[in-house]
């Protein structure tokens, strides 16, 4: 089935399961809402005594258990099959015909009622209005909230970042709070307010947590010899919500991500202070979340395939293995779901800011420019009216440091066809590699071949072996993998089957 847009079926197929009736925060957004829900139920988690939070996103990144969460841990195959059954059985019994998006948001919904979670942190799909998790009734809706809108998904949604904010402001209900997160087109707030305000939607601004001091200043190194991972961002949050502000540190790499905290909690403050929310959550709960369990959830959010950094070992056969166990030194690779223009350009900003820090690094100063063997891995999916030149140029095309020397390859595979969704497909290889050599005429490119017996997870290994291939003594390595999430998804799924080991985080 392709993506149809439309509420009947799955209210038609709600109607004949049990009612939801759990406490939800329901986020949409082009890029962010992923983070935001992470950064959300990390804090509600964290309170004390904890709430017990459900959440719930899309696509799932290696299984499909990973896209419904239970205080922070995947489903359990049992309670989602259990429910999925259900759902199913609805489904087949009344000839509803739902889509396997309608179906998986469902069981997530029925996963959540079943453990009778506290607050459910749900994630849209795709837009808003007609979007299947905007099924969930008014009455159980405590905040709406709109992270970042860009360009994507113009097909569906509309070819203006106007249009595709009418659809994802579409989930504002009546007399609930609908929390707006900065946005980058002006046009984007204007049309949100006017969006809300006619659902009847009470609007509250969020603002981007700032950075703050280092209460111990930290260095990092690329290095295999000395690698450190870049540490957490030292921040801080005023919310309305308490007297004092929040001091603490956030794992989630880049500049972005000081917005993305800002709207989290600020979702956070307007649940402790907006009437509805106040009427509608137990003072019990409410008195769980403090400054303090906001400072802890926030320093233990997580949120992986979005600027992760990994330390891995790649052998030369099917098999990694420990560093100890391997002559070869290990990769260090940054792994990121940068899938359209605006998120590689966050991807491109990050990373010309890491090649800028290094030579603070330095006790002594260098007598010749640092030098970097950086290795692109890159897999996209083919979505028009997005270009694949368009995503990869903010990246491929970045102005390095002049006391930086790079030494760039780059690699263009395909991704494993995410199960359910057939009109999910990867660009061919080939037609990634004309666009990586428009770009950078005299790189060294390795290309995975456009079909073929080979899977996509052996292709991903060949891929590591070729990254890893003349590596040199004298300069410090890093890989970016990025593109589709899909392709991360096939990253980590290597790392489960122990095809990829995690040697350090």
């Amino acid at each position: 089935m392709s993506i149809d847009l439309t509420l009947g079926r799955i209210r038609q197929l709600a109607a004949h399961l049990p009612s939801y009736t759990r406490p939800t925060c329901h986020i949409t957004g082009t890029n962010g809402k992923g983070s935001v829900s992470a950064i959300l139920s990390s804090i509600l988690c964290a309170s004390l005594p904890p709430l017990s939070v459900g959440r719930f996103n899309s696509p799932h990144l290696v299984s499909v258990y990973d896209s419904i969460v239970i205080n922070q841990k995947p489903v359990t195959p049992a309670l989602y099959s259990s429910a999925r059954a259900e759902v199913e059985t609805a489904d087949r019994d009344h000839g509803i015909g739902a889509s396997s998006f309608e179906l998986l948001t469902m069981t997530a919904l029925l996963v959540f009622e079943r453990c009778h979670v506290d607050i459910a942190v749900i994630e849209v799909g795709m837009g808003g209005r007609l979007d299947a998790t905007n099924v969930i009734p008014d009455d159980y809706i405590l905040v709406s909230a709109l992270c970042a809108v860009d360009l994507d998904h113009q097909t569906f949604l509309g070819p203006t970042v106007v249009e595709i904010t009418k659809e994802k402001a579409g989930i504002a209900r009546r007399g609930r709070p609908f929390v707006i997160g900065r946005q980058s087109y002006p046009e984007v707030e204007e049309v949100a307010r006017r969006v809300a305000a006619d659902n009847g939607a009470d609007v509250v601004l969020a603002s981007a947590a700032t950075k703050r001091p280092w209460d111990d200043p930290q260095s990092f190194s690329f290095s295999p010899s000395d690698f450190r991972f870049p540490p957490p961002q030292p921040v801080q949050i005023e919310m309305p919500c308490f007297s004092e502000v929040v001091s603490t540190s956030l794992p989630l790499h880049g500049e972005h991500q000081l917005d993305n905290l800002g709207l989290a909690s600020m979702i956070i403050s307007t649940l402790l202070t907006h009437s509805w929310c106040t009427r509608t959550l137990s003072v019990m709960v409410r008195e769980c979340i403090t400054s303090a369990s906001v400072a802890r959830g926030v320093k233990a959010s997580s949120w992986p395939g979005r600027l992760s950094f990994h330390m891995i070992n790649v052998s030369p056969c099917s098999t990694v293995e420990m560093v100890s166990q391997d002559s070869r030194a290990p990769l260090i690779v940054l792994v990121d779901g940068a899938h359209n223009p605006s998120s590689s350009s966050i991807l491109a900003a990050y990373l010309l800011r890491l090649f800028s820090l290094f030579p603070q690094n330095d006790l002594q100063p260098r007598a010749r420019p640092r030098a970097i063997s950086l290795t692109f891995i890159i897999a996209l999916s083919h979505s028009p009216p997005k270009t694949p030149l368009q995503t990869l140029s903010p990246v491929l095309q970045l102005k390095f440091p002049p006391d930086t020397e790079v030494k760039m390859k780059i690699a263009v595979l395909r991704f494993t066809p995410p199960e359910g969704m057939p009109w999910v497909t990867s660009i061919a290889p080939s037609e990634l590699r004309r666009v990586v050599h428009s770009l950078h005429p005299n790189v060294d490119i390795w290309a995975a071949p456009d079909g073929g017996d080979l899977q996509p997870d052996q292709i991903l290994h060949r891929a590591f072996e070729w990254a890893v291939s003349g590596q040199s003594s004298e300069s410090e390595e890093l890989v970016v993998l990025f593109g589709s999430l899909y392709l991360v998804a096939d990253f980590y799924r290597l790392m489960r089957e122990d095809i990829l080991t995690v040697v350090a985080r």
